[in-house]
Formats: C-alpha cells, sequence, structure tokens
C-alpha cells in the first residue's frame, strides 16, 4: 500500500506542477452526476453497485452544436479493499465534424485513515479515438480541402484522491492526461503537425448537512438535506469554477450554481432532479450570461442513475464507509 501511495503521490507532484497550454474537455454541469468523469477516485465510493448515463446538449440555438453522451458503471469490492469502474465517453462536435470517443478503466484502492476519515486514490487506464470528418468542412479555395475521414488512437492516463469525513464532509482532487498525449490529423513532407491532449487539473470539495436529525451527518432515509459545493477546474490557460448547492426534500432535488471562467461570468446552472428508492434523475439548464447571451439556447443536461440495493449486506461484511458526495 505505501508503494502505491508513493507512486500515485509522485504522478502527482511531477505531473501538476509542470506547465501546460491552451485546451479544454467536455465540463457536465451535473459534475457529480457524472463521478467517474470528473475523478476516478469516486469509483466504489457509494460501496453498492452503480450504473450512472449522463446527456449534454450545449448551444442547441447554434448549427452544429456540441453533443456529449456518458456511461459509467462502478463498485466497491470487499476482498480487494477497492473501487473498480468503467467509463465510456463520446463527445460530438460540429454535428459530427469531430468525435472523441474513450473508453477507460478505473482502479480506487479505499484507505481507512481514522474511525471518521476514509479515504480513496486512483489511477485511470483510457483507450481514446479522434474522429474528423474532413468531408463536412468548407474551404474558401476548395484545393485546401481535407476530404474523407481520418481517425487517429492513443492511451492516456489519469489519477485522483479523494477523502471523506464522517460520511459527510468531502474533498477531492484530479489530474487527467498524465503524459499529455500527442496527436495529430495532418502530416506534410515538411512539418509534423503536432497537438497535445491538454492536462486538467480538477479539485472539488463539499459538505451534506441533514436537517432533520440531531446529528448532521446522519443518514435518515427521507429527512431534509442540504448539500454545498465548489468545483475549480484548470486546462491550459483556461479556468473555470463552480459554487452552489442544492436543498432535498425527499425525493425532490433543487439546486442551483454560479459558473465563473475568471475572464467573465459564463453561467447560472438551475437543477432538479428525482430521487425514489434505486433510481435518481435529474435536469439541469445552463442560462448563459457571458458576453454570448443566452441566444446560445444555454445548455440542457440530463443524468439517469441507479444505484443497487446492497448497503446494508456491505455493512455488515465490512467496517469501510460510504464516501457520500451527491448525486447532482
Amino acid at each position: 500500500m505505501k508503494k502505491l501511495l508513493r507512486f500515485l503521490l509522485y504522478f502527482f507532484f511531477v505531473f501538476v506542477l509542470t506547465e501546460v497550454s491552451d485546451a479544454q474537455d467536455p465540463a457536465f454541469s451535473q459534475f457529480y452526476g457524472n463521478p467517474l468523469y470528473l475523478n476516478p477516485a469516486l469509483a466504489g465510493n457509494k460501496l453498492c453497485p452503480r450504473i450512472t448515463l449522463n446527456y449534454r446538449n450545449q448551444w442547441p440555438s447554434i448549427p452544429s452544436s456540441f453533443v456529449t453522451y456518458s456511461a459509467s458503471f462502478d463498485q466497491f469490492v470487499n476482498k480487494m479493499n477497492s473501487g473498480l469502474g468503467f467509463l465510456v465517453v463520446s463527445d460530438n462536435a460540429g454535428d459530427g465534424i469531430l468525435t472523441n470517443n474513450s473508453f477507460s478503466g478505473i482502479y480506487s484502492y479505499r484507505i481507512t485513515l481514522t474511525d471518521e476519515i476514509e479515504m480513496n486514490a486512483a489511477l485511470q487506464a483510457t483507450f481514446q479515438q479522434l474522429g474528423l470528418n474532413g468531408d463536412k468542412l468548407i474551404f474558401a479555395d476548395p484545393s485546401d480541402s481535407i476530404p474523407g475521414s481520418h481517425s487517429i488512437r492513443f492511451p492516456d492516463f489519469s489519477t485522483g484522491f479523494l477523502i471523506g469525513f464522517r460520511e459527510s464532509i468531502y474533498a477531492g482532487l484530479t489530474v487527467h492526461h498524465l503524459k499529455q498525449p500527442e496527436y495529430s490529423f495532418y502530416i506534410d513532407s515538411i512539418e509534423q503537425d503536432n497537438s497535445k491532449q491538454l492536462r486538467k487539473i480538477t479539485a472539488h470539495a463539499g459538505a451534506i448537512f441533514n436537517l432533520g436529525a440531531d446529528d448532521w451527518s446522519a443518514d435518515i432515509k427521507g429527512t431534509p438535506s442540504v448539500s454545498f459545493n465548489l468545483l475549480y477546474q484548470q486546462q491550459g490557460k483556461f479556468r473555470q469554477m463552480n459554487i452552489g448547492g442544492s436543498f432535498n426534500i425527499y425525493p425532490i432535488i433543487a439546486g442551483i450554481w454560479f459558473r465563473h471562467n475568471f475572464n467573465n461570468p459564463d453561467a447560472v446552472i438551475a437543477l432538479l432532479g428525482f430521487e425514489y428508492k434505486q433510481y435518481k434523475i435529474g435536469y439541469a439548464y445552463d442560462y448563459t450570461i457571458s458576453k454570448l447571451t443566452n441566444a446560445t439556447g444555454g445548455s440542457h443536461e440530463i443524468s439517469v442513475a441507479y444505484i443497487f440495493d446492497c448497503y446494508q449486506e456491505t455493512r455488515k461484511s465490512s467496517k469501510i464507509k460510504a464516501i457520500k458526495c451527491p448525486s447532482f
């Protein structure tokens, strides 16, 4: 275990502190509603097996908008003291001009620091395919066209940490694209046109407070609760921060967030969720307040999750505690 921790810490301090340049991955407004995309250390954090589906349509009023899909599965394995996860992401930009498809396998190791503090440390290995449809590109000079479809494939690696206190307060740190893999669609005889998958650093934290019990950290189904969340992301020169929270009166969850890109305010995000037994469904709408105005149509996002009912069984067979980040 000590060797694993030293290995993960090495990646953080070597790769986080190096310089990166401009680019940006797709971002989900319901960041906790897509847990494995946010942080691989969230694999197995709920202890029970979990299936999550996500859909995002960004700026639908603009022709050739950005549409992103993702699907994931994860669960905690008692015998391994670990979480395992699988994540598939498909991003379509410009009505199929540029596509990015990836498949990831995730391993997250659980460390019990004290009776009230749990920690996950994770590694993520990804196979990525980037596609370009040159037939959909329009050039002023037809001789500059790039006919046909082009595709490149490459591996990618990420890592993450997550820590939880009394199953109610949590914080995490993630580094995606550790090696900043290089890719290029076009190579001529004189010069190779290289591009990089820029390193993305994500820090997130928050807390869940139970309003219907003497113990604010108690997990009592059906009692009102409130959560506060903060997310910071940096990828090259691009930076953004989400801050907000949600209020839960079972089975309804309502929330609001403000997203700021540091250069200018970006969007106000409204969330409405429904939770019943093992099912969770969330809808979020991004109202654009930047210079683009809401003429873009904002963004629509849907998340669906199913968490298998194994919690009591897991409790009996293990002293491991859940790290309960919000579901949306």
